[in-house]
């Protein structure tokens, strides 16, 4: 061989190991930081601040059990183990709120940033802090120093810094109201979109029309208190006969639906692809149009008179998108009480990292959950302008300039940009509608005064009646609180603000110029609905409408969910007279699929003999529909993947018509998030109305069977049988940490394993997607050794802890995991520096 060739052989060779020992220094070197950001569990660490000594016990899933000197000791702890756990969480949450993605993740948030810089959230948090009792503000600063103290302890930053090349900023005692109202952001109508859908038909179509597609209620209405609404007659040709208004004109197609989980393409050549963050599903809350309308909870609660020892039993299970880390952190706290010594106040339940409070569980004395409630908590407003100064809106106390602000938006490795935010006095100043009258947005949200009672919520109260006094008024997405005591007693209220609307109900935008209608304030305790002590001893919510008459009135109309679910979990619950914690587990975990039942039956109505007639493909449905329907949103269910798509795609056929001047009036229309659509569809279905229908079909059976040829191509369309079909493919349940998808290689180990799981958007079990269950509580205030609660993923947001994922599978398989921590394996001692 020439002396040349070996010398640059040699050579190769030499670079060849240096980039490998290089590749495995850097590969060590990262091992190392991303390991020295572990926390800390056992032994004894000085925090400043603290009064006394602060226990910090961990059992095998990581939970802490916190034992304290005093309340501000308690939270400062908190805060520490918050920072030490879910740092990054915290941080996307408030950069969400306050706009400020963008400065971490890149120019790849800037339009989230855009978004939500109008509200101007971090100006009103900081008013919120302003605002606090002095000693609110004791156990917030304490919250603040203590995840500040638990950052710093970390050996190196959280994980995902090292991966964005970033530092985390320090925590301030305004970001935890920004975490709230990341909540709000997640859980309400950032934009009106509702109200602006509703005032699109109703300037649209006739008003026997809008009543019809826009009903108050359906056949699934299952309300607690009040009356039953059902979905109105469908209007005559005489009203509206839009097939002969269509006559020779082309039905647009619905715009183009989102799919129902993202996940990124491995081989996505993107730039910077460690940016990928998942912010549709992190921060909005959403990932598919249809999952909007049950984005929600289940709640319930029995009296004592239900069960085998008087015992009141809460259950609960929160919807939420579920990300890795989940959205919730276990804890469990206790501080004397001064007025009882021998009783010290105690916490068990979930807690949101970011805030000092405990959001569900028990007090011992008290036990409570939440779902969404979906009354009506913004308002859009149509603003007048000056037609001598359009920089100038009309109020009742005359002509008003607009405020106008300059919202810096800063951008990693970018220019910072800019995004106008104008306000009037009611709220921020939104685009024009579809006939360019601009609109303003009165939103609860916006509330500084409100936002700053949600410290400490329910920790001291201990009858269901001080319960209601503490949290009616209170500044958190309106939620239904379900709420039982230790003498048996149960109740419902709403946890939130109600806005004091006056001349007019919310459900249209009108003008607020002459003052003769807007908010006036808010709603007094005394003035909240109740329910207290029902006398069938039941109370439910699934984000339907829970009471009628002047409570409802008070609350509004937000866009109530259709009720599916609260009518099931009622006749689950009245379907017994006796109770018990593992009763309600086994309710939770229920995935009947009573709302499909009849989608399924108009299959088999419609594919008579006459229509299998030399339809091979047909007659194999039918015998799918009839020999693999076992009547559960089961995963390996055939039937119910294709009763499920049936229903969307003859869902989607028949409003793009019904609703298609709609459509062509507002580009921005979106049926969508009107959540009881099921009423006037099924009717629409079942009465197969000729001057409804599109003229591209002779007969609505014409439209069916359209349908049910289009799914049965669709299905084969993966040369396998129609037997062959899985609801899990269709409903893939996948739950991601945002930063996976920029992780070479190692990113799929920072998410959990997809499993195929049971459940649908309208079963009692929810799961659509990453949508699911983001806990599952049963308790009675006083015996909660008996109770049960699971969450998904783990309690660490670190992938090398044991706790990352520990918790994932009794979640999965629904196994009965105890309500309180588990015996002590890890001892961390926290004392006075």
């Amino acid at each position: 061989m020439p002396e040349i060739v070996r010398r640059v052989l040699k050579a190769l060779l030499i670079a060849l190991l240096v980039i490998l020992v290089a590749g495995v220094a850097g590969a060590l070197w990262a091992l190392s930081r991303v390991r020295a950001s572990l926390p800390q569990l056992d032994g004894t660490r000085q925090i400043a601040g603290l009064s006394d000594r602060v226990q910090v016990q961990r059992d095998r899933l990581g939970i802490p059990s916190i034992r304290g000197a005093s309340r501000e000791d308690v939270a400062r702890a908190l805060g520490l183990l918050h920072a030490q756990d879910r740092f990054f969480q915290m941080d996307l949450a408030r950069r969400r709120a306050a706009g400020e993605l963008a400065a971490l993740v890149g120019v790849r948030a800037l339009a989230l940033d855009r978004e939500i810089r109008i509200h101007r959230f971090r100006a009103e948090a900081r008013r919120a802090v302003d605002l606090l009792t002095p000693s609110s503000r004791r156990i917030v600063e304490a919250y603040t120093a203590g995840v500040n103290s638990g950052l710093a302890s970390l050996g190196a930053p959280p994980f995902e810094y090292l991966l964005l090349r970033q530092e985390p900023q320090p925590w301030k005692d305004e970001d935890s109201f920004l975490v709230v109202l990341s909540m709000f952001i997640t859980l309400q109508d950032t934009d009106g979109s509702y109200e602006s859908t509703l005032a699109t038909m109703h300037d649209v179509l006739p008003e026997e029309m809008f009543e019809f597609l826009a009903p108050k209620g359906t056949e699934w209405d299952a309300p607690v208190a009040g009356e039953t609404f059902s979905t109105p007659p469908i209007p005559g040709p005489d009203v509206y006969n839009l097939r002969a208004r269509r006559a020779g004109r082309t039905t647009l197609p619905l715009p183009e639906r989102p799919p129902r989980v993202h996940i990124p393409n491995p081989k996505s050549q993107t730039p910077n692809p460690a940016w990928d963050l998942d912010l549709g599903i992190w921060d909005l809350g959403f990932s598919d149009r249809e999952a909007i309308g049950a984005l929600g909870s289940n709640n319930w609660a029995v009296s004592g008179a239900l069960t085998a020892d008087r015992s009141a039993i809460v259950a609960n299970d929160m919807h939420l998108f579920i990300r890795v880390p989940n959205t919730w952190y276990r804890a469990s706290m206790e501080w004397p009480d001064a007025a009882n010594p021998s009783e010290p106040h105690r916490l068990v339940g979930v807690t949101l990292p970011g805030v000092p409070a405990l959001v569900t569980g028990s007090n011992t004395h008290l036990a409570w959950g939440f779902t969404n409630t979906y009354a009506d908590w913004g308002d859009l407003v149509e603003l007048e302008t000056d037609p001598a100064n359009p920089d100038r809106y009309r109020t009742p106390d005359g002509w008003r300039p607009f405020e106008h602000s300059d919202e810096t938006i800063a951008v990693a490795g970018e220019a910072a940009q800019h995004e106008q935010a104008t306000w009037t006095i009611w709220g921020p100043v939104l685009g024009p509608d579809h006939r360019g009258r601009l609109r303003a947005y009165a939103w609860v949200a916006h509330s500084a005064e409100r936002l700053a009672t949600t410290v400490t919520p329910l920790e001291s109260a201990r009858t269901i009646e001080e319960a209601f006094d503490e949290v009616n008024g209170v500044g958190i997405p309106g939620q239904n609180l379900v709420i039982a005591d230790r003498s048996g007693r149960i109740g419902w209220t709403v946890y939130g603000a109600i806005p004091r609307r006056v001349g007019f109900d919310g459900v249209l935008p009108s003008s607020w110029a002459d003052g003769s209608r807007g908010w006036k304030g808010w709603l007094e305790r005394r003035e909240y609905p109740r329910i207290l002590d029902p006398p069938g001893g039941r109370i439910w919510t699934a984000n339907a409408r829970v009471v009628g008459g002047d409570m409802l009135a008070k609350l509004g109309d937000g866009g109530y969910e259709v009720g599916a679910r609260a009518r099931q979990i009622r006749e689950r619950l009245m379907a017994r007279d006796r109770f018990s914690v593992r009763d309600m587990l086994a309710i939770q975990m229920d995935a009947s699929s009573e709302f499909l039942d009849r989608w399924r039956q108009l299959l088999l109505d419609t594919l008579t003999p006459a229509t299998l007639q030399g339809h091979a493909d047909r007659a194999e449905l039918s015998q799918v529909l009839g020999h693999d329907w076992s009547g559960r949103a089961a995963p390996d269910s055939a039937a119910y993947a294709l009763v499920h798509r049936f229903r969307d795609l003859i869902s989607e056929r028949a409003i793009a018509f019904v609703l298609s001047e709609c459509y062509e009036a507002d580009p921005a229309f979106d049926y969508a998030t009107v959540r009881r659509r099921e009423g006037p569809l099924w009717r629409l279905v079942s009465e197969k109305p000729l001057h409804l229908l599109d003229p591209q079909y002779a007969t609505w059976d014409e439209m069916i069977l359209s349908t049910i040829d289009r799914i049965i191509a669709d299905a084969k369309a993966k040369d396998s049988p129609l037997n062959g079909r899985r609801w899990s493919d269709d409903n893939v349940t996948a739950f991601r940490h945002p930063l996976s998808a920029g992780v070479p290689l190692a990113g799929r180990w920072l998410d959990m394993p997809m499993r195929p799981l049971a459940g649908d958007l309208y079963t009692i079990q929810v799961h659509s997607g990453s949508l699911g269950a983001s806990e599952r509580m049963v308790v009675s205030p006083g015996h909660e050794a008996e109770g049960i609660m699971h969450m998904p993923t783990g309690q660490s947001g670190h992938p090398l802890s044991p706790f990352y994922s520990n918790s994932h599978e009794a979640w999965v398989n629904g196994d009965p995991t105890p309500f309180l921590p588990g015996p002590a394996e890890h001892t961390l001692t926290l004392t006075p520096r």
